[in-house]
């Protein structure tokens, strides 16, 4: 962002801006700032911890504390103000985030720092990390800012109220252990680990790896426990952590 000759853009808005505006900024996130149409690179700056930020120009200006949307039009001001533009369309962009996210750690698509420009629900944060995988446990642990911790029931996290599926703040960390799991291979739609939960029993357990494929055969079906195959396995015999199931194939 530099000085120019005075432009006469139209809009404050900028088009295609990017879905952040209410994101609130605080000491450490770095955003660049720019001027549409300026040919000079725009200024990458990072907020110090008073809050503040150096421009070209125009000098010090207090970023901290305000939106995305709020600095833009900050900005624009200040550049007319100092005579540098008569109706500025400024651009921030959020380089990185260091003051306001959650962390999601664990069994989960994408873990990492997730950015929180609203107010977010543990539902809404694990849908932008691509969900549970189908090896996270069936609880998950919340952990305040303050050191706070709660269990959450996953499978009543999207369906539940305000309880099951509490907002969350700024420092928040999220966490899917890994289940107390069973195996399964062979003939089954999608082979791999899976939760035991309460009362899984084998039949339950083809079940969740998505049925038989044309080819398998429930009279072909192998549990193998501690290294050991049990003999004669019925189909609704109970299924342990560390189970392995492989089912074969059918005689046609």
């Amino acid at each position: 962002m530099t000085a120019g000759p005075v432009a006469a853009q139209q809009s404050e808005m900028v088009p295609g801006a990017p879905m952040t505006e209410g994101y609130i900024l605080g000491t450490g996130d770095t955003v660049e700032i720019g001027v549409v149409g300026d040919s000079q690179p725009a200024a990458r700056v990072q907020i110090q911890a008073d809050g503040s930020i150096q421009l070209p120009f125009i000098g010090t200006i207090q970023a901290g504390g305000k939106s995305v949307l709020q600095l833009r039009g900050v900005v624009a001001q200040a550049l007319k103000q100092g005579g540098y533009y008569t109706n500025p369309a400024v651009n921030v962009t959020i380089v990185t985030y260091a003051s306001r996210y959650v962390t999601v750690l664990g069994e989960v698509g994408a873990p990492g720092a997730v950015p929180i420009d609203r107010a977010y629900r543990v539902s809404d944060i694990l849908a932008r990390v691509g969900g549970t995988k189908t090896s996270g446990a069936k609880l998950l642990k919340l952990t305040r800012a303050n050191g706070q911790q709660m269990s959450l029931d996953i499978s009543k996290i999207a369906t539940g109220g305000p309880d099951e599926d509490p907002l969350v703040a700024p420092g928040d960390k999220l966490y899917v252990p890994t289940a107390q799991t069973f195996y399964i291979s062979g003939q089954v739609s999608r082979a791999g680990n899976y939760a035991v939960d309460d009362g899984l029993t084998l039949r339950k357990a083809i079940a969740v790896a998505g049925g038989l494929t044309q080819l398998g055969s429930a009279k072909k079906v192998k549990v193998i426990r501690d290294g050991k195959e049990m003999k004669s396995y019925d189909l609704e015999g109970p299924i342990q952590i560390g189970d392995v199931i492989e089912v074969g194939e059918r005689f046609f």
